[in-house]
């Protein structure tokens, strides 16, 4: 195997040369056939070479999902740039700060994000997506490597931000291969067809955007349906309208999904391969879910692997996340120890498709790595049988007395209330119990204190009843869904210092 022969400049090609008329992608009711997609995706190529943009050449991006990005990153593929998807949701500031650390060539910005890109930034060349923009006129730059040099497999393709739950958002870099790993060990767990219809509902500027079923559909030929902007009605109407086959959400995405009107009514018998990804489902949504004979399967997964580390192919299973997808090596280190067996700890992964480092943070991607294993900072039990149970993030571990809490399975009891939306729960530092557990809700009506502790108190034992309830309008949460535990329990002790 030579070293260029997982890169993905080539993935859409053989579909291209032989079904050119095969439908590649669906945008806002607009089809690109595979050869329209090619031969974009090449001539683009073609003129940011010319233009001086070759390997390791980074460029940024302010783009709903469509079909001009998809035709952007191929090129980029072809030629060894790295695309840089950046998330519209940011302020201009955090934009801004993304910017500095990427520092692109160039930022490519559909029209509505203008204002916000010329916020961001004014020393960065701006230019427009798609066949009016940049697939026209690829402004020059001063090329710092030749850019004819042959892509190989350990190059750059992607990066992808962090949500910055932790701290300031990091640069994750994934090469072709990394890339081409996730994928390969994918489509082994959950196999793509060229009949396939995927529908994208996650951004392009996550992860999951790319290597979690959208990039798999259109190496085999499949049909990639893209939800530019996640609403649940839209999606309902899509799933009908296109036989969509494949489908990944966050489970907020499935809530949302199951508690619209079209729920009902829209037709769903398409759907085959149903992945839930970014946490754990709730019972009340998989409860609905299989009401309409839909039946997900959990995954997890982070950035850093590719993403895919584990998938439950017996269905959503309580905290089960399942075993190892092919490829992927697991671990657990517990007791100051590593351990391939049964043990309880910080889930460590091993696997191809793991990145090659932190965009210029060398000390976090060493942190991130301990003896070859990555780390994933998230505490599991892995039983004698293989099938690991996800308990919760280790940083929001809550510490009280002697006692330790995981905010999740407080969490997952408490939505099991009927007037319990959504919940998230952390700890504030107190004086006498090192921390005090605090639940924020959402409520469809308005419950009592003691009617809440009282559902409670049959689930879990009585130390991991939040001492306080909080009623608010909508729990915060990361692009991919998860929990943003540390920021309430910041504003909360902020409010009251």
């Amino acid at each position: 195997m030579g070293n260029d022969a997982l890169t993905l400049g080539r993935w859409i090609s053989d579909t291209a040369r032989t079904e050119p008329g095969r439908v590649a992608i669906v945008d806002r009711g607009v089809s690109v056939g595979y050869g329209e997609l090619e031969s974009r995706a090449s001539a683009l190529a073609m003129r940011m070479r010319e233009a001086g943009y070759g390997v390791g050449t980074r460029i940024a991006t302010l783009s709903g999902s469509t079909a001009d990005q998809v035709v952007l990153l191929f090129a980029c593929a072809k030629i060894g740039a790295v695309l840089a998807p950046m998330s519209w949701r940011l302020t201009s500031r955090e934009l801004a700060t993304q910017l500095q650390l990427s520092e692109p060539a160039l930022l490519v910005v559909e029209d509505e994000f203008q204002r916000l890109a010329n916020a961001a930034t004014d020393t960065i060349e701006i230019v427009t997506m798609g066949s009016s923009g940049i697939e026209r006129a690829v402004p020059e730059i001063s090329a710092e490597e030749d850019p004819k040099r042959r892509v190989e497999d350990d190059d750059p393709l992607l990066m992808i931000f962090t949500s910055g739950s932790s701290g300031r958002p990091k640069a994750v870099v994934l090469t072709h291969a990394n890339c081409a790993w996730a994928n390969i060990s994918l489509t082994r767990a959950n196999p793509m067809r060229s009949d396939d219809v995927v529908l994208q509902v996650l951004p392009q500027f996550h992860i999951a955007g790319w290597n979690i079923q959208p990039l798999l559909a259109l190496w085999a030929g499949a049909t990639l349906v893209l939800e530019r902007t996640f609403e649940p009605g839209r999606a309902l109407a899509l799933i009908e309208r296109h036989g969509v086959t494949a489908l990944m959400g966050v489970p907020t995405v499935f809530r949302d999904i199951v508690e619209h009107p079209d729920f009902d009514v829209r037709n769903l018998a398409s759907l085959q391969t149903v992945v839930v990804g970014g946490g754990l489902i709730d019972a009340a949504t998989l409860t609905r879910l299989h009401e309409r004979d839909v039946h997900p399967v959990q995954g997890y997964g982070l950035t850093e692997a590719g993403p895919n580390v584990t998938i439950d192919l017996g269905g959503c299973n309580g905290t089960s996340i399942g075993k190892p997808y092919p490829g992927v090596d697991l671990a657990v280190l517990a007791d100051g120890g590593i351990h391939i067996g049964p043990a309880k700890g910080e889930l460590l992964v091993r696997t191809p498709a793991a990145f090659s480092g932190y965009f210029r943070n060398e000390q976090a991607t060493s942190a991130a790595f301990i003896d070859g294993w990555l780390r994933t900072g998230d505490l599991v039990e892995r039983r004698a049988d293989g099938t690991v149970e996800f308990l919760d993030r280790i940083k929001d571990i809550v510490r009280s007395g002697s006692e330790t809490i995981a905010p999740l399975e407080v969490e997952r009891a408490l939505v099991t209330h009927p007037d319990v939306r959504d919940a998230a729960v952390a700890g504030i530092p107190h004086e006498r119990w090192g921390e005090r557990l605090v639940a924020w809700i959402v409520l469809e009506e308005d419950v009592d204190d003691d009617v809440l502790i009282d559902h409670l108190l049959p689930q879990i034992a009585r130390f991991k009843v939040p001492k306080e309830f909080v009623r608010v309008r909508t729990i915060p949460r990361t692009s991919s869904g998860k929990v943003l535990r540390r920021v309430l329990a910041a504003t909360m002790m902020q409010e009251r210092a």
